[in-house]
């Protein structure tokens, strides 16, 4: 499956390139083309910036800082020093240059822009998050992360296509295996009242 963007911000959806994190892992940011790709799917340039091995090992390193620190303070725990330095670090650099043409808006940067871009949207998350209803997918073993902005706060799935979907359909199954409920007589000793037959 490709990238989705459904966490309702850049760097909850950064972190869900990495997928299934309690099981069977899926790392969708498998080469360095994979995140030249998702910088243009996600809106952070127009064209796909130039990606060697090393800063994909940066970004992901980025990726799995603001995992922890997101999970960390959804359970009201203190933020590791450590990825919030990386997170600072990373904030530090120049964000993607803009520049407007007849085409419209193009977006500019190599990875550390990316890396900026990315970093900066996790720090205002996390600067509100305590604002904010950040959850984690209902289904057991999707691990992704985002924004409840639903107006009761009862949003449960990352997504209905992938993750709302595959629970429905586990419920559809398990009704249709469970069969026909069995009646259940109104008053004792009433049985044929509710449809029951004397064995022969």
């Amino acid at each position: 499956m490709g990238f989705v963007f459904v966490s309702g911000n850049l760097a909850l959806d950064f972190a869900g390139t990495l997928k299934w994190r309690r099981s069977d892992q899926d790392e969708l940011l498998a080469t360095p083309a994979d995140l030249s790709r998702w910088a243009v799917e996600a809106g952070v340039t127009t064209e796909p910036p130039p990606v060697g091995d090393a800063d994909l090992r940066r970004l992901r390193t980025l990726r799995e800082a603001i995992y922890r620190l997101v999970i960390e303070g959804m359970n009201d725990r203190p933020w590791p020093e450590d990825d919030l330095h990386v997170v600072n670090k990373e904030a530090a650099g120049a964000p993607p240059g803009l520049r407007l043409t007849p085409a419209g808006l193009v977006r500019t940067g190599d990875p550390t822009a990316l890396a900026a871009a990315v970093s900066r949207s996790a720090a205002e998350l996390l600067a509100e998050q305590g604002r904010l209803r950040v959850k984690e997918c209902a289904f057991d073993d999707c691990t992704r992360l985002f924004i409840d902005r639903s107006r009761g706060g009862n949003r449960q799935w990352c997504g209905m296509e992938e993750c709302g979907n595959r629970v429905k359909v586990a419920n559809y199954r398990s009704r249709k295996n469970a069969g026909p409920r069995t009646p259940v007589p109104r008053r004792t000793g009433d049985l044929r009242s509710a449809g029951w037959t004397a064995s022969p």
